[in-house]
């Protein structure tokens, strides 16, 4: 086993400093270069000794508690227990391995254990930026000798993978209806979310009730106004379909818009599942990525959330019609199509107006993009240089041609959906919940 690395702790670093006194002073008479000399010396046989002395690899085991999934955006709790394998105290500094880019806070403490308390745990958050696979280095340790002169630098295998994929956690029911609040403040907006074309049950009228849901026969049974309650259907099949090509690899708030794409699309499947509807999910760029048909249950958003987790922005042009004629080759029942893309392309939009329009009227397609921000901030602003002026220039042309593209998509029947990064998932989760509650499916 390696011996480790000697590491000169600050009470070392301290006494050749004060070593440089004499030094400075050999000037005056030989006696103070022979002093300084000695004295560095000392300290030099001192840190060897101390680092000789000083605990070994073997005095103490780590290990390591994460979850083997972890969620991207968030502080991911991990926990570092040590513990005391030998009898002699042990103190010293222990430091996690994390790769770059990551957010840690909190991965390098200073620890003590004793035969009177040989357990120690070490707590910290790590907060990946992106969705994918993420590799725990070995947890290092700085074993401080017993005078405090020299540590002993070890390390400790702990190698370990995990996968992060979206934040899921961040919907809760609460926080799905304070999305659709967001949106339908008012009592009437939400008493309309509960409608729907499925029979639920009969309920005596209130005032503000249509007309039109009134069961006469059910009145006239029961001597007094009765009205049928509907719920949205269910069993509909939703399809979403992401966009992997270079389009969704530039970065909005930044992230890239992939991975708003992906945690939009996976929080629309969540809110649908537990909706009791069948979800569906089409991974594209020049091919076909991922594919899962639509299917119902729990377990199916664990598939959905495993084919995506990978998911990954490829710089080459994305073929809407090939992936449209995937999806749709294989089932033919109507269904809602949300397309997780970018319309800000001019280039693209044409082949996507053709393929995306062909899909009604047998088909409800919703187009989602996000917003950015600082695009319609230069579109809008006022140029301080001839520089922002030009910028200014190709913002605007960017911003008219979404706007033309969006117009013609909704002339055509189909929904758009434009929202900036913060509220991308609560904007595609209202849509769905609006598709739902009108009967529109």
């Amino acid at each position: 086993m390696s011996l480790g690395r000697p590491v000169p702790t600050g009470l070392a670093v301290a006494l050749v400093a004060a070593a440089l006194v004499p030094a400075a002073l050999a000037v005056a008479g030989s006696v103070f270069l022979w002093l300084a000399v000695a004295l560095d010396v000392a300290v030099l046989l001192l840190c060897a000794w101390d680092f000789l002395a000083a605990p070994r690899a073997s005095d103490v085991e780590v290990q390591r508690t994460v979850e083997p999934v972890l969620s991207s955006g968030i502080a991911n709790p991990v926990r570092l227990e040590l513990s005391l394998s030998g009898q002699r105290p042990v103190r010293g500094q222990v430091r996690d391995e994390v790769p770059p880019g990551v957010d840690v806070r909190g991965h390098q403490q200073p620890f003590s254990l004793s035969p009177e308390a040989p357990r120690a745990t070490v707590s910290y958050t790590l907060t990946p930026p992106a969705r994918g696979d993420l590799r725990l280095g070995d947890v290092h340790l700085r074993l401080t000798g017993p005078l405090g002169l020299c540590a002993r630098q070890v390390r400790v295998p702990t190698g370990q993978d995990v996968k992060v994929y979206p934040d899921l956690t961040a919907l809760t029911r609460e926080a799905l209806a304070l999305a659709v609040a967001s949106d339908a403040p008012s009592e009437r907006t939400l008493r309309r979310s509960a409608e729907g074309r499925e029979f639920e049950s009969l309920r005596e009228y209130r005032t503000g009730d249509d007309y039109r849901t009134v069961d006469w026969k059910a009145s006239a049974r029961r001597g007094r106004t009765m009205v049928r309650v509907y719920q949205p259907e269910r069993n509909q099949p939703v399809l979403l379909l992401l966009d992997c090509g270079r389009h969704m690899a530039g970065r909005v708030d930044g992230r890239r818009k992939l991975d708003h794409a992906v945690d939009a699309a996976l929080r629309l499947a969540k809110v649908s599942l537990e909706a009791g509807d069948m979800v569906g999910v089409l991974a594209f760029a020049s091919d076909v990525r991922a594919y899962l048909p639509p299917r119902k249950g729990r377990e199916h958003l664990r598939l959905l959330t495993e084919s995506l987790y990978r998911a990954e922005a490829a710089l080459e042009e994305s073929d809407y019609g090939r992936a449209y004629d995937f999806a749709f080759a294989r089932s033919s029942r109507r269904s809602l199509v949300v397309l997780f893309t970018d319309l800000v392309d001019p280039d693209a939009s044409g082949t996507l107006l053709a393929r995306t329009l062909a899909l009604r009227p047998r088909h409800l397609p919703v187009v989602a993009s996000l917003l950015d921000e600082d695009l319609q901030a230069a579109a809008t602003g006022v140029p301080a240089s001839v520089q922002d002026a030009y910028a200014r220039q190709a913002a605007a042309r960017l911003e008219e041609d979404y706007q033309r593209t969006a117009l013609t998509l909704r002339d055509s029947g189909a929904l758009v959906v434009r929202a900036p990064a913060k509220g991308f998932g609560a904007a595609a989760v209202n849509t769905y919940l609006h598709v739902k509650s009108r009967g529109m499916l």
